[in-house]
């Protein structure tokens, strides 16, 4: 599609995944829970991936740091961002996110719908760390067509969804992506895979149907109410 991101239109100096490593015992089942699942028990399971967000970007989940305690360590819990794009969200750029975007390759809406992604990074990382969930094995960002997206120009899309992975990746461990190759489709145009992502996790798939040109690392599936995913 027109104005669709070039492999190097990130920002100068960022910090790439690089044969990332899976953190998941292939064969295990884990959980993934966020806000819905506030107060209540834990599933059991191999690992746990908590949602830092209250459902769409720049929100919170209030039972962060409870659910984040109540993983399982080994390996680590892993967290999950929503994500999205909409103009609106030009009012919660930082800073620290406005600065990095003046040296990505595109059209200042692109520049402006990467600061947005980066942002909406920034602020989970913000809070993840203000609960104390800092120990991760992997982060992922959340992709779907419940939140906002540009319908008309999907580069817009994918430039949000670059600019939060490239501000993850500042931080070390490695960055996947959550969807389903129709959502993905819909959002990205689907023939787009960001740089540096290291794998998908798929919802309602299988270990061999990935959405981007990432191996899938995990699948889920709804069982009783419960999120379970299973590492491939």
């Amino acid at each position: 599609m027109a104005g669709a991101i070039a492999v190097g239109a990130l920002m100068s100096g960022a910090v790439f995944a690089s044969a990332a490593t899976d953190p998941y015992v292939s064969g295990t089942t884990g959980y993934d829970v966020s806000y819905p699942q506030c107060g209540g028990a834990s599933p059991s399971g191999a690992f746990g991936i908590v949602g830092v967000n209250g459902g769409r970007p720049f929100s919170y989940n209030s039972c962060l740091a409870a659910e984040y305690a109540a993983t399982p360590q080994s390996p680590a819990a892993s967290l999950y961002i929503n994500t999205g794009y909409s103009g609106a969200y030009r009012q919660n750029i930082t800073s620290n996110c406005s600065a990095l975007s003046a040296s990505v390759t595109g059209t200042s809406a692109q520049r402006q719908a990467w600061a947005i992604g980066c942002s909406e990074a920034e602020t989970s990382l913000n809070y993840a760390g203000q609960q104390g969930a800092v120990n991760v094995s992997a982060w992922w960002l959340d992709v779907e067509t419940g939140n906002s997206w540009s319908s008309s120009n999907r580069s817009l899309n994918q430039y949000a969804i670059q600019g939060a992975t490239g501000r993850l990746l500042q931080i070390g461990p490695p960055v996947g992506v959550y969807s389903t190759g129709s959502m993905w489709k819909t959002i990205t145009g689907g023939s787009f895979t960001p740089s540096g992502i290291a794998a998908d996790w798929v919802a309602a798939g299988s270990c061999s149907t990935p959405f981007t040109n990432s191996p899938v690392w995990l699948t889920q599936t709804s069982t009783g109410g419960v999120d379970y995913d299973t590492a491939c």
